[in-house]
């Protein structure tokens, strides 16, 4: 009785326990985002990274991010429950946020190109990324699920929450992009990532003194287990220091680029195998052709994230040696004009809701919407491209990036928020957990190209600096214009094939737009 009464409690209509898990994302959100714009100028402008090292340590940093919250997800499912897994991801965040305050000495380059590095405090550093990739994995997934357990099957209440969740993550997005690179970039690096540590620490805080909220949602489904002694300890406990350990492989990982390469080839290689055997010998007829829709959908979605990812590496240089960072008199940070990002979507994602809704059954069907955002991801390196050419001989202006984030995000808004919903509708039932990792696993894929993408615009510097500044743009032409030709093309193909991808879908496509 007194649960009823407890979850007649809401605040603006939703379970208050919401808010928490609100406040709890947008922290966790800043840290991240962050900790992630300032860190291609800290590997090429302190430790005099090239822009090819550079690159391809973020790109190996970020898949990895993405792959272990599947391992993350599995062992909150089967073993802590989402509350213990959040609560020690969030520990281990911390953790690694503060260790990046850490700077070391910066690197030196001698008269003969030679460079020197502070060792010590690069170890620091790519031990600290591990105990974030640690972190991420436990907490991402599970806060999203834990989002979904506070309301029943079929509360019409559950889309507006998740809006208003996925709000948290963009204003924690906003948020980051401005205070924490203006405090790098003004104060030093150590500022920078403190702050990212400080807003974790608020967002652990705020979990913790919310779990009456949540009136025992997302508490382990297997208690029994985690009390159990093995080795005399509590196998509770032995999770967790087997999860602590894990670090020193993602330590070793992030700073070999095949290896992570090489891990996601096998990984993506063997998830293909077994759909297909799955497909084959598990499924038949409508269950098998939904199923085959949602494979060529995620391969699409690959292709989509690698050029959008573009932001926190050849965009980002690009913004701080290409660009003339003035609006209105004032000067922005390069870092910071990923913010607009957050801030479209604050403005456009209401828009948008309200936009497919209210063209009715002229709404796009996925496959439509899916090549709508390659097209748009690709107009918006159009957008770059055109900057570029118009500029003549000097800095690009401000205008051409906004609007490149702005076909950007327009893109993202028409396929991010059905894409995971397409997963769990056209997903068998058996192997919904799996195909929401191979999910995942696309997406960590997409970011490892991304950095590979990026290095196409690879510059020469000196004492992290760039040198001519026509000879930079015609770098950053040549990517631009390459990814303008692959999103436009792909999106082309995905348009062309959607008619054979709505017929394989057998009508879910209109539940995932309803």
């Amino acid at each position: 009785m007194s649960n009823t009464v407890n979850q007649e409690k809401t605040f603006l209509g939703h379970p208050r326990a919401l808010f928490i898990l609100f406040f709890t994302e947008m922290w966790e959100r800043f840290s991240f985002y962050g900790m992630k714009a300032l860190l291609i100028f800290y590997l090429t402008k302190y430790h005099l990274f090239s822009d090819d090292s550079g690159n391809l340590l973020i790109g190996s940093y970020a898949a990895l991010v993405y792959a272990v919250p599947v391992i993350g997800g599995f062992i909150a499912d089967k073993y802590l429950g989402f509350r213990k897994a959040i609560v020690f991801g969030g520990i281990m965040l911390v953790l690694g946020h503060l260790g990046m305050a850490y700077e070391g000495n910066a690197a030196t380059q001698s008269v003969t190109g030679e460079i020197t590095r502070d060792n010590l405090a690069l170890q620091v550093f790519y031990f600290s990324l591990a105990l974030i990739i640690l972190g991420v994995g436990f907490l991402k997934a599970n806060i999203s699920s834990l989002v979904g357990e506070l309301y029943e099957v079929g509360d019409k209440r559950r889309d507006s929450g998740f809006t208003l969740f996925y709000m948290g993550i963009n204003l924690g997005s906003f948020l980051a992009t401005i205070i924490c690179v203006w405090l790098g970039e003004a104060y030093g690096w150590s500022y920078g990532f403190g702050a990212a540590g400080v807003g974790m620490f608020f967002g652990l805080l705020t979990f913790i003194s919310g779990k009456k909220l949540l009136m025992g949602k997302g508490e382990s489904t297997n208690p029994v287990f985690l009390e159990k002694k093995s080795l005399g300890l509590k196998n509770e406990w032995i999770i967790y220091i087997l999860s602590v350990l894990s670090t020193l492989i993602f330590w070793q990982m992030v700073q070999n680029h095949s290896a992570v390469s090489l891990a996601l080839q096998i990984a993506g290689g063997a998830s293909f195998i077994y759909i297909v055997y799955y497909a084959i010998t598990q499924l038949d007829g409508k269950a098998r052709e939904q199923l085959i829709a949602l494979t060529i959908l995620i391969v699409f979605t690959i292709v989509f994230w690698a050029l959008f990812e573009q932001a926190y590496t050849s965009m980002n240089l690009f913004a701080d040696r290409i660009l003339d960072r003035h609006i209105f008199g004032i000067e922005l940070s390069a870092g910071q004009f990923l913010s607009f990002n957050a801030l479209f979507i604050i403005l456009l994602a209401p828009i948008f809701a309200w936009l497919w809704v209210k063209m009715g059954r002229y709404n796009p069907n996925t496959a439509v919407k899916f090549s709508l955002a390659l097209m748009l991801v690709g107009l918006g390196f159009g957008a770059l491209v055109m900057g570029i050419n118009v500029s003549g001989l000097g800095k690009v202006a401000a205008i051409w990036l906004i609007l490149a984030y702005l076909l950007h995000t327009c893109g993202e808004l028409s396929l991010s928020p059905v894409g995971l919903s397409a997963v769990t509708k056209l997903s068998p039932s058996k192997i919904v957990g799996f195909m929401m990792g191979v999910w995942f696993l696309a997406t960590a894929s997409s970011e490892f190209i991304a950095s590979v993408l990026a290095n196409i615009a690879s510059v020469d510097t000196s004492n992290g600096l760039a040198p001519d500044l026509n000879i930079a743009k015609q770098s950053y032409l040549k990517l631009f214009e390459y990814l303008f030709y692959t999103g436009i093309g792909f999106g082309v193909i995905l348009l062309v094939l959607s008619p054979i991808i709505k017929k394989l879908m057998h009508g879910v496509d209109k539940e995932l737009n309803n």
